[in-house]
């Protein structure tokens, strides 16, 4: 996993441009319309079918990640279908828009394209290994998210259904346990189909999170202490390096400094191995020194 994310890493740092900006804005965007201006028939068009997009409808490909919400919604929208929409795509846009905000754009779209792509693989394995019908949506996709979130931010706090204040991380551990269940479910059923879907979307999330991941779960000890070392050896580096140098701040990507540059802020990341500043440009778009 680490030599995945450095690959993916380098590649960001050296296409800055490369992915979709506000990409969680434009999919709910998306999403709302389909789901006000749909209905079954809308619903029959978009989802994801192999067979028909072996025979030539190849929108399907990528038009079932705005079928946000169960057949029933688009059958017959309810003002509590509506309700939980707005809730839901509000939840989705606010965790995908601040996973960008700490990977940048171009890992958080390689992020959810992989999940994607990783699902309509599934989707046409299934159907030439003799499988049905099968109607992919991206609720796992989109609570992968959600993992996501919950191990970069385990401590936020927000409040359920608008009222209720709990840390992520609790939500995070609600979140694996339906994740759970269903894939206990589709073991009891004997679908298959039901077992793997959810395991592919928690794929995606362990090969870009996995070592965040097992890095909250060391005792506290072990997981801070390397970096309050870090930061008791930064206030000696910068008391060395200040005498020498015409500047306090030196991003180490770009090379702006606060000399150069007196408006940009400037920023220390704490999960780099030893004291390193970036500009805000690079603060959350660079590779982490180990």
């Amino acid at each position: 996993m680490k030599a995945f994310n450095r690959a993916i890493d380098r590649f960001c740092q050296k296409h800055r441009g490369f992915g979709v900006p506000r990409l969680m804005l434009f999919i709910v965007a998306a999403s709302a319309v389909v789901l006000i201006l749909g209905g079954v028939g809308l619903f029959g068009f978009m989802a994801f079918h192999a067979d028909l997009i072996i025979r030539g409808e190849v929108w399907r490909i990528l038009t079932w990640i705005f079928l946000q919400f169960p057949f029933s919604y688009y059958a017959v929208l309810s003002l509590q279908s509506v309700f939980f929409s707005a809730i839901a795509l509000y939840f989705y846009y606010f965790i995908g828009s601040s996973l960008e905000r700490e990977w940048g754009t171009p890992k958080f779209t390689i992020f959810y394209f992989s999940g994607v792509i990783l699902h309509i693989i599934f989707g046409f394995i299934v159907w030439f290994t003799g499988g049905s019908a099968t109607i992919i949506t991206p609720v796992y996709l989109n609570l992968s998210l959600f993992f996501a979130f919950a191990t970069l931010f385990p401590d936020v706090q927000i409040r359920l259904f608008l009222i209720i204040p709990i840390k992520v991380k609790w939500l995070g551990l609600a979140n694996a346990a339906y994740f759970l269940y269903n894939i206990v479910y589709g073991i009891i059923a004997g679908s298959l189909f039901d077992v793997l879907l959810p395991v592919i979307a928690i794929l995606n999330y362990v090969l870009f999170c996995g070592d965040d991941l097992l890095s909250y779960l060391r005792p506290l000890k072990v997981r801070t202490s390397p970096q309050v070392v870090n930061f008791k050896k930064a206030a000696k580096q910068v008391k060395r390096v200040l005498a020498d140098k015409p500047y306090r701040h030196k991003c180490a990507v770009c090379g702006k400094t606060d000399v150069d540059y007196p408006d940009l802020e400037f920023r220390y990341c704490s999960r780099c191995n030893g004291y390193h500043c970036f500009c805000t440009e690079h603060i959350n778009n660079h590779i982490h020194f180990e």
